[in-house]
């Protein structure tokens, strides 16, 4: 099977050698040309593999095809004026079908085997050592069990055996599998490097960002609370292979759903050196990244192409480069004000900076109406809104060169730099606003209100080519000086992927599938430590300027008394939105066509704001992705097993 190209390559795609000393804070990548197994039974081997599991993040997530597929397809996302067929299928819009050619699940297949093996080459010859710690063993099997449970959720039962046994390293080219079971994989994978990992990790990690107990408390609960609903099948979605749905070892979905909640609970009460942020803007915005409340993260850095793995000047479009939010980064560069007000000589107001609102536009993928509508509705109590979008665009042309004190706008008013040029209004005014035909004064079709200098355009009248930007990804840097910086490279922040909040909604669901609750640990309960949160305000981010409001009693008033999944759902979708969330807890649920169904927005054209109702054609087959065509193309088998192999619906 294709999951070792050649048997000198062990590892990850960076085709080098990592090493790590135990004595160390940080992860130290050096590079080698390749590695061996007989480089591999040494300490040094040991410990740069355990390395190269954190570097092989960046193969994941950041990468912004894989990104589109978590998703794109969502009540979360649909693709933008300029998606291309990557971004178009996962829409399953009428345009174009889903196939195990242009499925970009591929990125987390490539990416996750390889990484597999290593970890079985790493706990191997770690036991035949005898001098690792098992701390260290225990951060190889947080990560197979973290890449196993990824790829079961994504494509159903898979392989186990890479070529030499279960879960043995492989050092030969292999060009047959078999898939496993769903149950094999989380009763033999998945549950039980999880609960060893938990056992032996630290409650502090190893080295900064490193795996600790209270991440495997994080994915056993998230495993145990998946596996329950797999078992439950609320809904009678198919599983592949084909397996009953029940317990090899004898539990019921009860039983699992009161697991999850158990050891998220016990997370909670344990948190080690971890806790939730004050407010919601301090998750996300850049001057903080890395803080407590991120439990894992696909690291980056701007003062080394080495250690950031890319380029610092120029993104390629590609891992191991941080590129996912150029997607849902609209082409903003294209507003136009004047230099004077009978609108002459136009110039480009807002130009493109390595900014936390602004970045490099790609305009592939874009926010459904509903979005901004229902699952942001309250705008005023919960900072959530102002801390996912950019919806104010600001006036920086005198970076770019435009030696102008004012610009003149909307309304033919003059705006100074810094001051908004273009505003996404959180509600539909009273008042219409008056559009253009086509693009308009603006040239990006935007309209005007009566007094205001800023352009305009309403929250039922965003569209495929102009909707507000994600500032929660946005670009952070602090070598940009008094200049635009480096807008045309890659991300240079971590890429988040998993979060001490987390914690509180696998509680709060698995209590609403049943399981007993603590005293203080309801689902409502629950929830509200997050709304609560929500609800603290200490910076406008729209707005620039400094704001200290607590809103939490609102929040926690607004809350029903009675949870269930749905809310929990549209809880979750206000907290994590677009970081890559959203399919998994759809499929998981078995929520997606309800949820995702349809979903409105306007067309592909400046000046378009009637929106159109799209229709998704959901279909139970499509819970499960295809197995990539490479991975078929490269398999000695016959057209029969290969098809076989296939994940139905796909051949």
């Amino acid at each position: 099977m294709k999951f070792i190209k050649n048997k000198a390559f062990i590892g990850t795609a960076l085709m080098v050698a990592l090493s790590l000393t135990s004595c160390e804070d940080i992860l130290d990548e050096q590079p080698r040309a390749i590695y061996t197994p007989e480089f591999f039974q040494t300490e040094t081997g040991i410990y740069g593999g355990v390395t190269s599991m954190y570097a092989h993040l960046r193969y994941i997530y950041g990468q912004a095809y894989y990104y589109n597929a978590t998703e794109t397809g969502t009540d979360e996302a649909t693709y933008a004026q300029s998606a291309d067929q990557n971004f178009k299928v996962m829409d399953i819009s009428g345009q174009g079908e889903i196939t195990s050619t242009d499925s970009r699940a591929d990125v987390l297949w490539g990416a996750a085997f390889s990484n597999i093996n290593t970890a079985n080459g790493v706990i191997e010859n770690a036991t035949e050592l005898g001098t690792i710690p098992d701390a260290v063993v225990a951060e190889a099997r947080f990560f197979r069990a973290f890449d196993y449970f990824q790829l079961v959720q994504t494509f159903g039962g898979v392989p186990l055996d890479l070529g030499a046994g279960e879960l043995k390293f492989n050092n030969n080219p292999v060009r047959f599998s078999v898939r496993n079971t769903v149950p094999e994989v989380y009763t033999k994978a998945i549950f039980p490097d999880l609960l060893a990992a938990v056992e032996q990790l630290p409650a502090n990690p190893r080295v900064t960002g490193g795996a600790t107990q209270t991440l495997a408390r994080l994915y056993l609960a998230k495993a145990y609370l998946t596996y329950g609903w797999w078992l439950e099948n609320p809904d009678n979605i198919p599983t592949y292979p084909e397996a009953p749905r029940t317990d090899p070892d004898g539990h019921d979905a009860q039983w699992y759903f009161q697991q999850a909640y158990d050891v998220a609970v016990n997370a909670i009460q344990n948190p080690g050196p971890f806790a939730l942020q004050p407010t919601y803007y301090d998750v996300h915005v850049g001057t903080n990244d890395r803080n407590p409340e991120i439990l894992l993260y696909a690291d980056h850095t701007e003062t080394s192409e080495f250690y950031n793995g890319g380029s610092l000047t120029y993104g390629s479009g590609g891992a191991p480069d941080n590129f996912a939010v150029w997607m849902m980064t609209w082409n903003y560069t294209n507003i136009r004000s004047a230099l004077d007000p009978n609108w002459t000589n136009l110039v480009s107001s807002v130009q493109r900076a390595a900014e936390q609102h602004l970045g490099r536009p790609w305009t592939r993928m874009a926010p459904p109406i509903g979005v901004i509508t229902n699952t942001f509705a309250d705008k005023t109590n919960d900072s959530r809104y102002d801390g996912t979008f950019t919806t104010v665009y600001r006036g920086n042309w005198p970076k770019g060169g435009v030696a102008a004190p004012v610009v003149y706008n909307a309304n033919s008013l003059p705006v100074s730099p810094g001051e908004p040029i273009l505003t996404f209004l959180d509600e539909q005014p009273e008042t219409p606003i008056s559009y253009p035909t086509g693009a308009g004064k603006s040239n990006i079709g935007a309209g005007e209100l009566p007094g205001r200098s800023d352009f305009v355009i309403g929250p039922l009248d965003i569209s495929r080519i102009v909707y507000p930007g994600l500032w929660k990804l946005g670009t952070y840097r602090t070598d940009n000086g008094d200049g635009l910086g480096q807008p045309n490279a890659a991300s240079t922040r971590p890429f988040n992927i998993a979060k001490f909040s987390e914690l509180y909604f696998i509680a709060a669901e698995a209590a609403v599938k049943g399981a007993n609750t603590q005293a203080g640990y309801s689902a409502r309960e629950l929830i509200n430590v997050i709304r609560a949160r929500a609800g603290m305000w200490r910076y406008d981010n729209n707005g620039d300027a400094v704001k200290v409001e607590d809103h939490s009693e609102e929040m926690i008033a607004a809350t029903p008394e009675v949870i269930d999944i749905d809310y929990i759902l549209a809880e979750r979708s206000r907290e994590y939105y677009a970081e890559g969330y959203r399919w998994f807890d759809l499929v998981r649920t078995q929520k997606w066509e309800d949820l995702a169904g349809t979903y409105r927005i306007a067309g592909s054209n400046y000046g378009d704001h009637t929106p159109e109702t799209v229709t998704r054609n959901i279909q139970p087959y499509h819970y499960l992705r295809p197995i990539p065509q490479g991975q078929l193309d490269a398999m000695g088998m016959t057209a029969a097993e290969k098809a076989a192999y296939q994940n139905p619906g796909y051949n």
